[in-house]
């Protein structure tokens, strides 16, 4: 198990991690998730031993590995700036982190062989890198990493620079990679859709300090904060601050929203209400909740359309299935359940409804 105790990393006057304590168990996949400058980067370093935190301690397998160099840990890292030796195969490229540890000629074959078809590098393995595509460096690169069979593997931002299409393969194929191996994995990302998409565990990430950590559907469906739940919104979360009183949640422009039966227990006060985007949709139906907006842009995507509007004075969006041709200063009325609706108090924790769950 990977340990970090009360770990802060400061720089001069500037605090780029604080506080973290975080365990990660063996055979898992973690994900960082946060934007840029969140503290993903400045976390794995400390995780590798790049560098050493200002305070705090890591512990591996309950040993204090703090002051312990990167040379001295059995870590593998990928970034997002790939580097592989232009001088060798990728069969060399692959095999270089076993020769240096003495394996054994069958040993490093096998390994090869078992991650190259992994990540369907066997066509190419008599190829030096510059003979690549960007994508199949890449995979070199992620199979040197699984063929050093390190307990520690951090992939930060691994397949930023990758097509889209190429992305999407990898992004599937990834899961049941690290799935095979007993290794810790951490992978950064600032996709909240590729958080989704690899499973696991995520640690959201705002300002070098960890909002939540837990299996990911659920920091997703269960955010305990609002900066949680923006972090892990792609496109930004709808939030509005609302009165309540009663059964409504009244806005300060006289709008008036019912209090969902989740939340009727809610005392009256001062509250964030949100909404994810592609939970609002351009049409009502029956026990749905409504907002009035009008139209800034529409950005259409061909099988979805990215609504941007004003809604009570702040900047929604609408991710709406299909095509919407809505012109800047078109008047509708959006609508999503109430199930949706997640509700924050003003210290921006998340408040539990009726029977101790929050919207999804």
């Amino acid at each position: 198990m990977l340990e970090l105790r009360g770990v802060s990393k400061r720089v001069g006057e500037a605090t780029h991690l604080a506080d973290i304590s975080l365990a990660l168990q063996p055979g898992s996949l973690n994900v960082l998730l946060g934007p840029t400058l969140s503290g993903k980067t400045s976390l794995m370093r400390l995780m590798a031993g790049l560098d050493r935190p200002t305070s705090g301690t890591i512990h591996f397998d309950d040993a204090d590995v703090t002051g312990v160099p990167v040379q001295k840990r059995d870590v593998a890292m990928v970034y997002q700036q790939f580097i592989n030796y232009p001088a060798m195969t990728v069969y060399e490229n692959i095999a270089s982190p076993m020769r240096i540890a003495r394996r054994s000629k069958a040993e490093i074959e096998t390994t090869v062989a078992r991650v190259a078809g992994l990540l369907k590098l066997t066509p190419y393995l008599d190829r030096l890198p510059l003979q690549l595509s960007g994508g199949q460096q890449q995979r070199t690169a992620l199979a040197r990493a699984l063929a050093k069979n390190a307990r520690l593997v951090l992939l930060d931002e691994p397949l930023a620079n990758l097509d889209y299409k190429l992305r999407e393969e990898l992004r599937a194929e990834l899961p049941k990679i690290f799935a095979e191996s007993g290794a810790i994995f951490v992978y950064a990302t600032a996709e909240p859709e590729e958080a989704l998409l690899l499973g696991g565990n995520t640690a959201t990430l705002k300002e070098g300090r960890i909002t939540q950590f837990g299996p990911t559907v659920d920091v997703y469906r269960r955010p305990n904060t609002l900066d949680t739940a923006r972090t892990f919104s792609d496109p930004p979360l709808n939030a509005v601050e609302v009165r309540k009183s009663g059964g409504i949640f009244l806005h300060e422009s006289g709008f008036d929203l019912a209090v969902p039966p989740d939340f009727a227990g809610l005392a009256d006060g001062t509250y964030a209400i949100g909404v994810r985007p592609h939970h609002l949709q351009p049409h009502a139906e029956a026990g749905m909740l409504t907002l009035p907006a009008t139209v800034r842009v529409t950005e259409i995507t061909g099988s979805e359309s990215f609504v941007h509007m004003t809604c009570l004075g702040e900047p929604f969006v609408m991710l709406a299935h299909g095509i919407h041709d809505y012109r800047a200063g078109d008047d509708l009325t959006v609508s999503f359940a109430p199930r949706h609706l997640l509700v924050f108090d003003m210290n921006g924790d998340a408040v539990m409804g009726d029977g101790g769950r929050m919207a999804a």
